[in-house]
C-alpha cells in the first residue's frame, strides 16, 4: 500500500489559504491592469548559506507537488474571502476555477545546492504562479533546513544509524514534515508514528524513563519490557544508577539482550564504561543508543566511542541552529502582453543590502574536474554549453498542470547520498567554511525555451 496516496489525518483538504493576503491582492490588481494573463517565470533561490554551511539539500519537493495539487479555493474558502473583504468578486470567480496550469521545474528531492542555484523554477500566467509563493516558500524553506541538518548529523554519524525523535519539540504537523526531510538527509527511523503512518519511513521506540518510575523496582521494569516485547528490546539504563542497571538488564534478558538506552551524563565516558560492562557480563552482541541533546559536533565526539546508534531531537527539528533556508520567490522573465507567443524580458530586483537577484530564465549544471569530483555550480540563461548538456540538474516536475515526477521517499535519499559523495571531501567537514563549490553565472539569451 502506498500510504502517501491515501487521505490521511496529517494532511489538509485544500493548501490555498497557506498564502499571504498579499499574493491575492496582487491578483486583484493585476485582474484589473490587464496584466494576469502575462506569461511568467518565477524562481525559488537562496542568496547565500546558513553561516558555515558547506551545502544545502532540496527536500519538501514531494510536499509541494502535493500542495500545488490541492491548492483549491472551494466554496467555504471563498466566502472567508469575501466575508472579509479581501478580493472584489471578479477575483473570487477567477479564483473559484484556479487550477495551476503550468510547468514546474526543479533540483529533483535529495539533490544538493548553492547560492543562486535555481533549485525550483515555476512557469505560467503571472495569476496563477504568484498565488503559489507562500506555500512553496513555507514546505521548502523548512524541509530543506532540516535536511540539511540531517545530511550533516549522517555525514558526522558514518554508518551508524540515526533515529529520528523531534515530534515533541515542534508543531504536531511540523514533526510530521520533519521526520520525512531528516530521511532524505540520511536518518534511518523515526518515533513519529504520523511519519510512519503518511510516509512509509520506518518507526522504532520502546520506553521513557516514566516507565521505570511507575514501577516498585528498575527490575520489575525491565521484567515487565522484556516479558512484553522480547530480549531484543532496548533497555533504558540512566534512571538510577548506570552500572547496576546494566547489570541487572543483562540478569532479566540475558546476553541476548538487543541494546541499552543511555540518555544522560557524559556520553563518551559512560559509553566507554558501559560497553566494558556489558562484554564482561557477556553481552558482547547488545548494542548501545546515546540520546540528550545531541547535534552533529555532539555525534562527531563520539565517533570513537562504543556506541551503535543515535537518537536526535531538539537540534534536528530546529535546523541545528539554521530553522530556514532563507529561499525566496522571485519573478525573472515576463512576456511584455498576454500573447501566449509573446517572447520573455529578464527582470529582476535592484536593490542595495544584498537583496538584488538576477534576472532569466535559468538552466543550472554541475561541473566534474578530472577525477568526477564537483568543482563548480555553473548557472546561466539562453543555451546550454555543449559539455555541460548531460550534467543539467533541473528536472521536470509538472508540466501543464499535471504531476509527472513523483517517486517513492527512498529515492530521494538515495539520491541525496550520491549527490554527498560527489563533492569535495571538504564538503563534510564540520568547521566553520565557504559553500564547498562556487557558483559560476553564463550570460546569454534570457528568451524562452
Amino acid at each position: 500500500m502506498n500510504t502517501a496516496d491515501l487521505s490521511l489525518p496529517v494532511d489538509v483538504p485544500s493548501t490555498a489559504l497557506f498564502t499571504d493576503q498579499y499574493e491575492l491582492t496582487m491578483l486583484r490588481a493585476a485582474l484589473a491592469a490587464g496584466t494576469a494573463e502575462r506569461r511568467s517565470v518565477f524562481e525559488v533561490f537562496t542568496r547565500r548559506l546558513p553561516d558555515g554551511r558547506r551545502y544545502g539539500v532540496v527536500a519538501g519537493t514531494g510536499r509541494v507537488l502535493d500542495a500545488v495539487e490541492n491548492f483549491r479555493f472551494d466554496p467555504a474558502v471563498l466566502a472567508f474571502l469575501r466575508e472579509r473583504q479581501i478580493v472584489d468578486e471578479r477575483t473570487l470567480e477567477w479564483l473559484s476555477d484556479y487550477r495551476f496550469r503550468g510547468d514546474v521545474w526543479g533540483y529533483p528531492e535529495g539533490e544538493v545546492y548553492f547560492p543562486g542555484s535555481p533549485i525550483m523554477r515555476v512557469e505560467g500566467t503571472f495569476a496563477e504562479c504568484v498565488l503559489l509563493e507562500t506555500v512553496i516558500l513555507s514546505i521548502l524553506n523548512h524541509d530543506s533546513a532540516i535536511a540539511a541538518a540531517a545530511s550533516r548529523m549522517s555525514a558526522a554519524a558514518g554508518e551508524r544509524p540515526l533515529i529520528e525523535m523531534g515530534a515533541r519539540r515542534t508543531h504536531e504537523l511540523a514533526a510530521v514534515a520533519a521526520a520525512r526531510a531528516a530521511y532524505v538527509g540520511g536518518f534511518a527511523t523515526t518515533s513519529d508514528l504520523a511519519a510512519g503512518f503518511r510516509y512509509g519511513i520506518p518507526t522504532v521506540g520502546t520506553s521513557a524513563h516514566a516507565f521505570t518510575l511507575l514501577h516498585d523496582s528498575e527490575r520489575d521494569a525491565f521484567r515487565a519490557q522484556v516479558e512484553t516485547l522480547g530480549r531484543g528490546t532496548t533497555l533504558l539504563v540512566d534512571t538510577y544508577d548506570v552500572a547496576e542497571a546494566v547489570r541487572t538488564a543483562v540478569e532479566v534478558a540475558g546476553p541476548g539482550l538487543g541494546a541499552v538506552r543511555i540518555d544522560s551524563g557524559d556520553l563518551l565516558l559512560v559509553a566507554h564504561r558501559v560497553r566494558r560492562q556489558l562484554d564482561e557480563l557477556g553481552a558482547t552482541g547488545t548494542k548501545i543508543v546515546v540520546t540528550s541533546d545531541l547535534d552533529e559536533y555532539a555525534i562527531a565526539s563520539l565517533a570513537a566511542a562504543p556506541v551503535d546508534a543515535y537518537g536526535v531531537g531538539t537540534q534536528l527539528v530546529t535546523g541545528s541552529g539554521h530553522p530556514t533556508s532563507s529561499m525566496v520567490y522571485k519573478l525573472v522573465a515576463r512576456a511584455g502582453s498576454d500573447d501566449p507567443e509573446a517572447p520573455l524580458v529578464a527582470v529582476a530586483k535592484k536593490s542595495s543590502g544584498g537583496k538584488t537577484s538576477v534576472g532569466g530564465r535559468k538552466w543550472a549544471a554541475r561541473r566534474l574536474d578530472a577525477n568526477g569530483v564537483a568543482e563548480a555550480e555553473v548557472i546561466g540563461t539562453g543555451p546550454v554549453p555543449g559539455e555541460l548538456a548531460d550534467r543539467q540538474l533541473l528536472v521536470e516536475l509538472v508540466k501543464g498542470g499535471e504531476v509527472v515526477a513523483r517517486e517513492p521517499l527512498d529515492a530521494a535519499r538515495e539520491r541525496h547520498m550520491t549527490a554527498r559523495a560527489g563533492l569535495p571531501m571538504s564538503a563534510t567537514q564540520l568547521s566553520r567554511g565557504e559553500p564547498v563549490l562556487p557558483t559560476e553565472y553564463v550570460h546569454g539569451a534570457s528568451g524562452s525555451q
